[in-house]
């Protein structure tokens, strides 16, 4: 694994590990003062700080998966991971919204299950609201700078235990002022903030693992960038998915039909050099370079091999009566047809007459092949 790759699962892990030993003292504590204070909701929240110790362990296996390098059964890494889990502290947000719900339904239903707590519960819950509040906004901070949704998704997971705590402090207070069925209306109102990240979190998750394509935004960048590449002509079939917070690129790069192969090649890995460089977001870009525009055509005619064309040119040659000494021929496959350049031996003619002659025999004999569009002839 890379250095950068490194660093920023050192980060992750980090992050992680300190809001799990905070959420650790935090249950313990509401346990405790919950017991002593005589309140069954902080006792309730208590438990629900503990229980998110075990999203803490799902968020610290995501991200060590996350990290590995591409291998066989993953040949563009595993990035993914950290997409599954994204999904499930979305699923749990929402299960979090429904569950203050259907709490807050019961106890306006049934005042009288509501408890007596006094001040020391109201201050458990008010250091809880602080101390997730400050957890939220650590994760925050971590997930802009490393582009993670995995840790804003447990961010915002920090920020409903805050919702949660307030609904606590609120129905604490509530009840210490003879209106116990505050808590419960304050519920329903952040419930429905809560789904709603919970919502946007996990269909995010959704339309990642669909293979959904960059913004507007991105593609306008993209495309700018290939068409500042020196020997792109056009391009076409631009498409893109994503891996994690990573961008996967394919792109048809139409160059100069006469060019070479290593020349088309280079500007192809131009491209994907340049793309890779500019755009910090893409990982890997996979460049294929036409020598036509292919866009519009929906069916490519497949011509005959190189051995089978050299077949058929030859069987002309010898049937024109031709006999030549070829250096070297070069085909064009264009426009459904083949553009034929003959390379011969300077030596084969006697003069610039002889040249001529034989050039203008050749071209007849070659383009009684059906399949041939242009013939060029050229002495070396």
């Amino acid at each position: 694994m890379n250095a950068p790759f490194q660093d920023e699962y050192r980060v992750k892990r980090r992050v992680t590990l300190v809001c799990a030993a905070i959420n650790l003292v935090l249950g313990g504590l509401k346990l405790l003062l919950g017991t002593i204070g005589h309140s069954q909701a902080l006792i309730a929240d208590g438990v629900h700080s503990l229980s998110d110790l075990a999203t803490d362990a799902m968020v610290l296996v995501a991200i060590r998966f996350a990290r590995d390098e591409a291998d066989a059964e993953h040949p563009y890494g595993h990035a993914r991971f950290e997409t599954v889990a994204t999904m499930i502290l979305g699923l749990m947000l929402l299960l979090v919204a429904a569950g203050i719900v259907v709490d807050a339904a019961e106890r306006i239903a049934n005042p009288e299950r509501l408890s007596h707590p006094g001040f020391l519960a109201l201050a458990a819950a008010a250091v809880s609201i602080v101390a997730n509040e400050w957890m939220y906004w650590y994760n925050i901070r971590i997930a802009r700078q490393l582009q993670s949704d995995l840790i804003r998704a447990n961010a915002w997971h920090h920020r409903s235990d805050a919702v949660s705590s307030i609904i606590v402090l609120i129905g604490i207070a509530g009840s210490m002022a003879g209106y116990p069925a505050l808590d419960a209306l304050g519920a329903i109102g952040v419930s429905a903030l809560i789904a709603k990240i919970g919502w946007s979190l996990g269909w995010s998750g959704v339309r990642e693992l669909v293979d959904t394509g960059a913004t507007a935004e991105h593609l306008d960048e993209i495309s700018s960038v290939i068409q500042e590449v020196e020997g792109v002509e056009a391009f076409h079939d631009l498409k893109t998915r994503r891996m994690g917070q990573a961008l996967l690129v394919e792109v048809h790069v139409l160059v100069v039909s006469q060019v070479t192969v290593s020349e088309g090649h280079m500007i192809g890995d131009r491209v994907r050099a340049r793309l890779l460089r500019q755009c910090e977001y893409i990982s890997e870009v996979l460049v294929h370079i036409d020598p036509e525009d292919d866009a519009s055509r929906r069916k490519i005619k497949l011509l005959p091999g190189r051995e089978e064309m050299l077949q058929r040119l030859e069987r002309r040659w010898r049937d024109s009566g031709i006999e030549l000494s070829v250096e070297r021929v070069n085909l064009h496959y264009l426009k459904g047809a083949v553009d034929v350049e003959v390379v011969l031996s300077l030596g084969s003619v006697a003069d610039i007459k002889g040249a001529q002659r034989l050039s203008r025999q050749l071209a007849e004999a070659t383009k009684r092949e059906p399949l041939v569009s242009e013939v060029n002839v050229f002495f070396n």
